[in-house]
């Protein structure tokens, strides 16, 4: 649920703010893929779509659309259930990220095959 702590100037949650929650969203899915320790080296364009408003519940819905060598890129959607209508569902904005598994000395490592499909 957003606080009035994350609002800038015209009462809305700053930008910022959801950027870094999309890109928490996209780490835990990386690491549900792999468990590694991963860092965010890419973030595609966000086009924030709606407002999101004090009060509003995100949801953060993740995909995996790529696996590379020491890479996982994951697919964030963020979705506002208004506080006024829980009811509703609004799109609120989109990105791509891209992540990389490293190991203890921060150098990039090859993620562990995959022995089962991901649901």
């Amino acid at each position: 649920m957003t606080m009035p702590r994350d609002t800038n100037a015209h009462g809305t949650i700053f930008g910022g703010v959801l950027l870094s929650y999309i890109d928490q969203a996209g780490a835990i899915a990386a690491r549900r893929e792999c468990p590694h320790k991963f860092v965010t080296v890419a973030m595609d364009t966000v086009e924030f779509k709606q407002p999101v408003y004090v009060g509003d519940v995100l949801n953060f819905h993740t995909a995996i659309t790529r696996r590379g060598r020491t890479s996982v890129t994951v697919h964030v959607e963020v979705m506002a259930e208004r506080f006024k209508d829980p009811a509703s569902k609004v799109p609120v904005t989109a990105a791509t990220l891209t992540y990389v598994s490293i190991d203890d000395d921060g150098r990039p490592t090859p993620l562990a095959a995959q022995t089962e499909p991901r649901p």
